[in-house]
């Protein structure tokens, strides 16, 4: 197999050209085979074969670089780079991450996690080579949903600028994650249709180079009106307008034609935009058929493509899309808003029902937000919901144009703390402290399925601006019978004794149901307090509990720094009581289960009955 040649980066170099598309199909069934035992990204890779073949093809790894935007498309590149191997540990614990990083590999130029940093990382690759003196090609790949995103115009805005050479090539799917929407995909799907552009060049130039030196002369006049004549035909010609070169569209999946643009690409000495037509899932019928489903799929069977583990409990993003569509019913008032995530946050449904109030605005979480504001400005009800780790991209929008005015958007904040094995670019475990300094903000945490409910509810009631973070994963059906009516600040009290009390905030309120289980083996008096809300902490609550309690216990899955630990502790510094957070060490947290990684920080309820009794 042409597959076990690829031992180190540049093998690729090694084989035939002829043999290079059997080469790609070995990989699609590497691929396939691997991500339903382990999961991971598979439609996006699948897609990018050919086009990271051709690449290796034509760079000289690590001298040359590229930066892949998000990542999701590189288990090619990883392959290619020696790092087959480790595809048996993918997205575990201490394995190989299911994203570039730098420190697997020299050949791996800059790690990415989230959306449309490509170009701007490249660029600054390219002006640290110009200023250092330094030979090699640097190319930067972006998705054409992360194209909606407005750091790669601002990025693209500043690479019209170089005199030297910079390689983007645009990996054109028409998907992002679900389908793309907007203005960009309407003109890519322009330059996709282009053909009689393209045709009339050929011809012509074929034609005028038969009849001697006054055809050259004439293709010379050509090529200096070329954008006048891409013009009539190819609607807007944004790359060439920004003084970007625009090469293609190329097949994607032709090995030849890929590495003949890149050649060319070459040649320049300035930025250069190669447009690649790719099928995201190619290969792998159910993955053409549902590419979202398989943008991160859990392990699943070869033959039909389906889940090996189906779900027979709703996650809390299931739970989500019930309650909004029952409040879409309720108030005409509420719209929603996604950042290209309908499918992912539970949206698709509210979709359906109410299309003129939902709202995707594509891989553009700033946006999302302060057109949000403008909603809410309007007398709208909008709830935004985004993942956590990506709402951080849009901290300026949510303090300046939501908080200082006091408006009533709602934060459906999904993915809130451990994530898993996406690893660091998407644990959520700094909402809970980036919203909680901000002014007028409000914070919840629900601590199961019908409290999440109960929270969407009483968020519509306020005045102002709030935030309700929940976890990934199944919604918690425990505690059914605490159904506290949900007042701002006031925290609910599940059991009440002496001694010991667990302050606990939303998923964690699960695992201090086993902490003080295991603790009332060992005869302790436990008191478990839902803490509901991170802003405004119920602080009559704390002076209560440190009034017959030796120990007060917080325990959240957010970092401590700015969290609901800390800051019970500036309450009870003056205090005759101790308080011990449980929270996240202050570090990134890698790739692994969940379970895992709760053990692995000491936040699993055995871990955590060790540190409440070394405290004592």
């Amino acid at each position: 197999m042409f597959i076990e040649k690829l031992n180190a980066p540049n093998d690729i170099k090694k084989i035939k050209t002829e043999d290079l598309p059997e080469l790609a199909e070995e990989i699609r069934q590497f691929l396939i085979e691997k991500v339903s035992i382990n999961g991971g990204h598979l439609g996006s890779n699948l897609g990018a074969v050919e086009l990271t073949l051709a690449l290796h093809m034509s760079l000289d790894l690590p001298k040359d670089k590229i930066v892949w935007d998000v990542g999701h498309q590189a288990y090619t590149h990883k392959i290619l780079t020696g790092r087959r191997d480790g595809f048996d540990n993918l997205r575990k614990h201490g394995g190989m991450s299911g994203f570039p990083k730098r420190h697997e590999s020299d050949c791996d130029a800059f790690d990415t996690g989230h959306s449309s940093t490509s170009i701007s990382a490249g660029l600054g690759l390219v002006k640290a080579r110009d200023i250092k003196g330094e030979k090699g090609y640097i190319v930067s790949v972006i998705g054409d949903g992360a194209l909606t995103g407005g750091m790669a115009y601002e990025a693209l805005n500043n690479a019209a600028k170089l005199e030297s050479n910079f390689i983007i090539i645009l990996n054109d799917n028409n998907m992002s994650i679900s389908e793309n929407v907007g203005g960009m995909s309407k003109y890519l799907n322009g330059i996709r249709t282009a053909t009689s552009y393209l045709n009339l060049k050929e011809d012509v130039y074929a034609r005028l180079k038969k009849s001697g030196k006054a055809g050259e002369d004439t293709i010379s006049l050509i090529r200096k009106a070329k954008s006048s004549i891409k013009n009539l035909f190819v609607p807007g010609m944004l790359f060439e307008n920004m003084g970007i070169t625009y090469l293609g569209p190329v097949d994607g999946h032709n090995i030849k034609q890929m590495t003949d643009a890149i050649r060319e690409a070459k040649r320049f000495k300035k930025a250069v935009l190669i447009h690649v037509k790719t099928q995201k899932g190619k290969g792998y019928g159910p993955a053409e058929k549902h590419p979202a489903r398989f943008h991160g799929a859990e392990p699943f069977e070869i033959e039909t493509g389906l889940p090996l583990k189906p779900r027979d409990k709703a996650n809390y993003s299931d739970v989500f899309a019930t309650v909004m569509c029952k409040l879409g019913e309720r108030n005409k008032d509420v719209v929603a808003i996604t950042a290209a995530m309908p499918d992912g946050t539970g949206l698709k449904r509210f979709r359906h029902m109410y299309p003129e109030r939902f709202f995707d605005v594509g891989i553009a979480e700033e946006h999302a937000v302060t057109f949000a504001a403008g909603l809410a400005a309007g007398g709208l009800r909008p709830i935004v919901c985004i993942y956590s780790s990506f709402l951080q991209r849009a901290y300026d929008q949510i303090l300046h144009d939501v908080c200082i005015q006091n408006l009533p958007v709602v934060f459906a904040i999904d993915r809130a703390g451990i994530v898993g094995s996406d690893g660091e670019t998407h644990q959520g475990v700094f909402d809970i402290s980036f919203m909680s300094n901000i002014p007028n903000m409000t914070v919840m945490a629900p601590k199961n399925k019908w409290e999440l409910s109960d929270m969407m509810k009483y968020a519509l009631t306020l005045d102002g601006p709030s935030a309700i973070r929940y976890p990934r994963g199944m919604a918690y059906d425990g505690l059914q019978d605490f159904r506290m009516v949900i007042e701002k600040g006031v925290a609910e009290v599940i059991y009440r004794e002496s001694d010991i009390a667990l302050f606990a905030l939303g998923s964690m309120i699960k695992v201090a149901e086993d902490v003080r289980s295991m603790l009332k083996e060992k005869g302790y008096h436990v008191s478990l307090i839902n803490a509901r809300f991170a802003k405004p902490v119920d602080e009559e609550m704390i002076m209560e509990l440190a009034k017959d309690h030796s120990l007060i216990v917080t325990l959240e899955e957010n970092v401590f720094s700015g969290g609901l630990g800390e800051y019970v502790q500036s309450i009870t510094s003056d205090m005759d009581v101790k308080t011990l957070p449980i929270a996240i060490p202050d570090r990134f947290v890698e790739h692994g289960s969940y379970d895992l990684l709760l053990r692995e920080m000491e936040m699993d309820a055995e871990s955590i009955v060790n540190r409440i009794l070394n405290n004592r």
